[in-house]
């Protein structure tokens, strides 16, 4: 049997997974001329059409999907095993972790903690991008793991999985709490300026879905991404501003802001999601495994 050139069956799977020759190029650092030629070689191997154009967009074929699926499983197992050889034979343990930036910042450290084996082995990275961007450096190779405030389709994500660490309650906040203390909270929320977590969140998302059960139209001042920024600016401005119930506390104490209610059917949960093959790495097994009941309440 004729020898087969994996480099042209990687460019093929690349192209497929990017969904066009010039995205495909472009993670390959090649141009698209050269790209197309090698799938065209591919093809003349395997005697048949790989791809098709729909739109803008390039699609497997019925042949190239079934090329795409072994494709998928062998450079899958590639990366796995430069993962695995990668954080068996470092000293210290390399550990790339997405966290979705939506979530509260004094709560992912605490997560974050427990992957710090006794003896400090470990070189952790962090990075902080939206729920969506993080998925697919993860389903790219470039994550090992990543905390966000909802899980992964394991049916539309495959060899993704997803386990719940757990949930807390949310408090409403202000740095002026004294001249709101008597107000109806309905009121408060109607009336006062108002910071949000985006809409695009998922905490944005279940909070709109509150005001609309409760019949309250907000005076929102802003949405934002990034919940500590949120938290800034609502500590150094007469807004209101929502923060995990535990982590009000924790403010109050400062005396930077004090919570003025508490938010008990919303719930801001955290997920843990990696690849099948991150599933026995340590760091991994060590949050998954371990006890948070101190730290959801």
């Amino acid at each position: 049997m004729a020898h087969l050139n994996y480099n042209h069956l990687y460019y093929f799977w690349m192209v497929c997974k990017q969904g066009s020759i010039t995205k495909g190029a472009d993670k390959l650092c090649l141009t698209p001329q050269t790209v197309t030629g090698q799938i065209r070689a591919l093809e003349q191997r395997l005697n048949g059409k790989l791809t098709k154009r729909n739109g803008r967009h390039v699609e497997p074929t019925e042949l190239g999907q079934l090329v795409f699926q072994y494709a998928d499983r062998m450079f899958g197992l590639s990366y796995e095993m430069l993962d695995i050889v990668n954080y068996s034979q470092q000293e210290n343990v390399l550990f790339d972790v997405g966290v979705a930036d939506a979530l509260s910042k004094r709560l992912v450290s605490q997560v974050l903690l427990h992957a710090v084996p006794d003896d400090n082995a470990i070189h952790l990275r962090c990075f902080e991008s939206t729920h969506e961007m993080l998925l697919e450096q993860l389903s790219q190779h470039k994550l090992d793991m990543i905390l966000s405030d909802c899980p992964v389709d394991s049916t539309q994500q495959a060899g993704l999985f997803s386990v719940k660490l757990g949930e807390c309650s949310m408090s409403l906040l202000s740095s002026h709490p004294d001249i709101l203390a008597d107000i109806p909270l309905a009121t408060l929320l109607a009336s006062q300026k108002l910071l949000i977590p985006s809409r695009a969140t998922a905490m944005g998302r279940k909070l709109m879905q509150w005001f609309d059960q409760q019949g309250i139209v907000p005076n929102i001042l802003g949405e934002f991404d990034d919940s500590a920024l949120m938290k800034a600016f609502g500590i150094s401005h007469q807004a209101l501003f929502i923060a995990p119930s535990s982590y009000a506390n924790e403010i109050s104490s400062l005396g930077y802001a004090a919570p003025i209610a508490n938010l008990e059917t919303l719930k801001e949960e955290y997920y843990v999601i990696f690849a099948e093959r991150m599933i026995q790495h340590p760091a991994v097994k060590r949050i998954c495994e371990a006890d948070y009941s101190h730290l959801f309440v």
